[in-house]
């Protein structure tokens, strides 16, 4: 289910987002914000699922909703010390600087990221760190990647099995088409499930 579309004259983005066999609560959380200068998302796997994969989801998203200004190393020790005496989740964050043209990314977890760009049909694909944040000492890799006019970019939790993200990224569909052929043909249904798609216009 299409939750939340932004779309600016930098940027469009669609969040799609469903919970475990329909439950009252989604373990996933996810933010996003574009401003003249960047686009940040952020994406949290809360552990489990349910109330308690709830708020550990919402905490992260609404610590970065608050800090969204911040570098995305310094948002990354933001969201794993508010996660402190709760259950902990999977994290990624990313922004897009518009005037470098460059994807900054950091990944705790089993979220994943792909970054297709046309000109060089290249696709990007940062391996997963393993693990999740809870507050422990945590040491985090964070990446940068140029990216190409009309790069477009997928961002999703482990409630989706995607096939194929080079094809689908390269398809001139609607983002909003995208999105429906995914959710119906990859979506794991017995699992929170969050899928992010943003192109760069």
């Amino acid at each position: 289910m299409i939750k939340e579309i932004l779309r600016n004259d930098k940027i469009e983005v669609i969040a799609s987002q469903s919970s475990k066999d329909d439950m009252p609560y989604c373990g996933d959380g996810y933010y996003f914000i574009s401003t003249n200068e960047y686009f940040l998302c952020i994406l949290a796997d809360g552990l489990g699922s349910g109330k308690h994969a709830y708020e550990s989801s919402h905490a992260v998203t609404e610590i970065v909703k608050d800090h969204h200004m911040e570098s995305v190393e310094v948002l990354m020790e933001i969201c794993n010390g508010v996660l402190v005496n709760k259950r902990g989740a999977a994290v990624s964050i990313l922004k897009v600087y518009y005037d470098t043209k460059q994807f900054v990314y950091s990944s705790v977890g089993n979220i994943r990221f792909f970054l297709y760009n046309p000109v060089s049909d290249k696709l990007v694909y940062p391996l997963p760190v393993t693990g999740y944040l809870s507050g422990r000492m945590q040491k985090y890799h964070t990446q940068r990647f140029d990216y190409e006019p009309n790069a477009k970019f997928i961002l999703h939790s482990d409630g989706l099995q995607l096939q194929g993200a080079k094809s689908a990224l390269k398809s001139y569909h609607y983002l909003e088409q995208n999105v429906r052929m995914i959710m119906e043909r990859d979506m794991v249904k017995s699992d929170d499930t969050t899928l992010i798609i943003g192109g760069l216009l």
